[in-house]
């Protein structure tokens, strides 16, 4: 998992990974929005020349009615520019916006499917999700108070300031003065106040996400035990946490506000105090009062957004660490610079070798490795059952021999191929699975049976699910091969997702295949059909079976027997019962035992 803290550096890196893919854009933004934004400084030098002129003249005066008409129209045309301006801005803005989200939300998604398979089991699917979701709009929130939000702040109080330090130097040095106290008090507040309460806001809200999915997804055990209102109660207590710290984050917000305000009534006081004792000691005109009223108000309109977007900037900061953490993230298992496709043996009798040679593997955080020095060939063709005790090491076999984990010495080859030197994709290709418990995807059934062979033709679909012995029960479903199957397949029944998982490994062609107890929880008959498509699947493939149930290996080339990490025993099942206290016959005799006493 991802622990490291996320600084702004971090931040600003990310950005700037997604802003520098549009410069162009990017530079348009910024020009039009400043173009647009110093506009305003005008308006109240433009509101001061219209009342100096009226206060100076008399309404038969038509040199001052023109001089002021003029004003106006200066006025206005300003205004009509500063909307073009900024509405070529936005449009820019949109633009490079959406195209950022895109970028965003696709990288991370597809940086997230890489993670490690022991990432995906210690993270909750919901949670994360959540993390992918939030963090994209909080990168807009971010991108759009600094571009939108800041930038013209910025610009118009600095403008602001010059303009009024030359036009009225004392009222500009004391606007300039409550400009950068009003700032460094809302920066401080965000940092120092507001940035704590919305990271637990964050959090919460994941553990919202993380517990609504792990409800929804365990629906049928919901409905099975009654729990409906156990599980309200469950999310109510997420949701209630999260209500509670948000509420805490936003109140204080709200307390944020009052201060701010408070300080720019401090502004609207000495600006308009200040220009009013001037114009009392003959230094300020009527129209400079008017000027300095109107730069408050363009000041003050500004500066209440900035600490608005302040505190949305160390939100969005906050809701973004989740999705920055993945995009730093480095992935245990990950391809080496320049890893080679790996290469089947073109004959297919003589494809599919795997060697382990004096491999070490050990899980993170345990000291003892599970195996080492583990040593074992496994022909082109020939057909291998794993057994033992559950922890043995038989499922761990299987994952590192898929490159689900990385072993800590020795090599895996698969044709000759060392493992760890090819692409994870194409080793992947090579190997067919069918597990205990087939996941389906939300697709129609045509869709879930091509997955290992997306360009497979109707016909070639059609042909694997007769071998699999689908065919019959998808044709009498209403839609057939584009019926829906329902979120990880819970529209079929055991057997018919178990048929779906094997006609789909039967199309995908693979030279190897692994079976993870595939007939181990289904009736009878569904068995028997299972166990013919199984027959049919093995053939011509290197196989490799996690078997629980002993009477279903019985025809297998060899049994390794695992016991604590290594292979104790190998051989045929009849040769493996034959040998007197050997642990394949305890094994074997206890299952035997337990039937006999079941019938």
């Amino acid at each position: 998992m991802f622990t490291e803290k996320i600084n702004y550096r971090d931040v600003y890196d990310f950005a700037m990974c997604y802003w520098r893919r549009r410069p162009r854009v990017a530079f348009a933004l910024v020009v039009f929005m400043l173009a647009g934004t110093v506009l305003d400084v005008f308006v109240p030098v433009y509101t001061g020349r219209i009342i100096d002129v009226l206060a100076k003249s008399t309404a038969s005066d038509t040199a001052a009615i023109d001089s002021a008409l003029h004003a106006l129209m200066v006025f206005i045309v300003l205004g009509v520019l500063h909307q073009i301006l900024r509405s070529s801005a936005l449009a820019c803005w949109v633009w490079f916006a959406i195209r950022n989200l895109y970028d965003i939300v696709t990288e991370a998604t597809q940086k997230v499917q890489r993670f490690s398979s022991d990432w995906h089991a210690n993270s909750f699917a919901g949670g994360t999700v959540r993390k992918i979701t939030r963090g994209m709009w909080a990168f807009d929130l971010f991108g759009d108070t600094l571009f939108v939000g800041l930038l013209p702040s910025v610009t118009i109080m600095v403008a602001m300031t010059i303009m009024l330090l030359i036009k009225l130097p004392l009222i500009g040095l004391f606007t300039a003065l409550m400009i950068v106290i009003y700032s460094a008090v809302s920066i401080w507040m965000a940092l120092a106040i507001l940035a704590p309460g919305y990271r637990a806001a964050s959090r919460a809200d994941t553990s919202v996400g993380a517990t609504l999915a792990d409800i929804i997804t365990g629906n049928p055990t919901v409905k099975v035990f009654g729990a409906e209102q156990r599980e309200d109660a469950v999310f109510n207590k997420a949701v209630r946490q999260w209500r509670q710290v948000a509420q805490r984050a936003w109140i204080t917000g709200e307390f944020g506000s009052l201060a701010r305000g408070f300080l720019r009534m401090v502004m609207l006081g000495g600006m308009i105090g200040g220009t009013i004792w001037l114009w009392q000691v003959g230094r300020a005109t009527a129209g400079d009062i008017a000027l300095s009223l109107t730069s408050f108000f363009v000041v003050s309109g500004y500066m209440r957004d900035i600490g608005m977007h302040i505190a949305h900037l160390q939100k969005a900061i906050s809701d973004m660490e989740d999705i920055i953490g993945f995009w730093k993230r480095k992935d245990e298992i990950r391809d080496i610079l320049g890893a080679s496709v790996l290469v089947i043996n073109e004959e297919r009798h003589k494809a599919g070798e795997i060697v382990f040679e004096n491999v070490r593997f050990s899980y993170e955080n345990v000291k003892k490795p599970l195996y080492d020095d583990m040593s074992i060939r496994i022909a082109p063709g020939e057909k291998v059952a794993l057994v033992g005790q559950s922890g043995s090491g038989k499922s761990t076999f299987v994952k590192l021999a898929q490159r689900l984990y990385d072993i800590q010495g020795g090599e895996i080859r698969i044709d000759g191929q060392n493992i760890a030197h090819v692409t994870q994709e194409s080793l992947r290709q090579t190997i067919a699975l069918v597990p205990q418990e087939p996941i389906l995807f939300h697709r129609s059934l045509a869709e879930n049976l091509a997955y290992g062979r997306p360009g497979a033709s109707m016909d070639e679909i059609i042909a694997a699910a007769r071998q699999a012995y689908a065919h019959d029960f998808i044709e009498s479903l209403p839609q057939g091969y584009d019926t829906l199957v329902g979120e990880r397949g819970v529209k079929l029944s055991g057997g018919e997702r178990q048929r779906v998982a094997i006609a789909r490994a039967i199309l995908s062609d693979a030279p190897i295949l692994i079976l993870d107890e595939a007939t181990s929880s289904l009736d009878s008959v569904s068995e028997h059909v299972i166990q013919k498509a199984l027959e049919s699947l093995m053939e011509n493939r290197t196989t490799i079976t996690i078997a629980h149930r002993l009477s279903t290996i019985r025809r297998v080339d060899r049994i390794l027997v695992f016991d604590k990490g290594h292979i104790t025993e190998q051989g045929t099942h009849t040769a493996l019962v034959e040998k007197e206290g050997s642990q394949y016959r305890r094994l074997y005799e206890m299952q035997a035992f337990d039937f006999l006493g079941a019938a």
